[in-house]
């Protein structure tokens, strides 16, 4: 799982909340997928039925299940949840990229490891951090990912 926002506080008396978001903007969050908030240490899934952005980093949100006052001010100040494998998926879309370091071609992206905190490719028999301080530039056209890797990687 990954944090990617918390409630902030209620809004209004039908149940929407304020949300605090992390490093996610309004576009990004797919309506089909749900979000979890924690309940008695176990993630329950809420799906999103209407979204406004408020800001760069704050949204109005109303979320299934939470249809009154009582209801949103249960859950403010809990942390919301994205389901880490789903962000995952789009990591693949480098399988079959050419890695550069600097602009010297190391080999092609053959898979991903998902560490918890640090996702890697994997190239020949060697896992590389894909960190996006590390990312020169990624042309997706021509599936091409040049780093600046750590010296010594290779």
């Amino acid at each position: 799982m990954l944090q990617i926002a918390k409630i902030i506080k209620s809004n209004g008396t039908g149940g929407d909340v304020l949300m605090g978001l992390y490093d996610i903007s309004v576009q990004d969050f797919d309506l089909k997928e749900p979000l979890f908030i924690e309940f008695d240490g176990l993630p329950v899934p809420f799906f999103i039925e209407s979204i406004t952005a408020k800001g760069n980093s704050k949204a109005i949100v109303h979320l299934s299940g939470v249809d009154c006052l009582e209801d949103a001010e249960e859950i403010v100040g809990r942390a919301v949840w994205l389901d880490a494998e789903e962000e995952e998926e789009d990591s693949e879309d480098f399988i079959g990229w050419t890695l550069l370091d600097k602009g010297r071609i190391v080999g092609t992206v053959t898979g991903i490891e998902p560490i918890p905190g640090n996702l890697c490719l994997i190239v020949g028999d060697t896992l590389v951090p894909l960190h996006e301080d590390l990312v020169l530039s990624a042309d997706p056209e021509k599936r091409i990912l040049d780093l600046d890797l750590p010296e010594g990687l290779f």
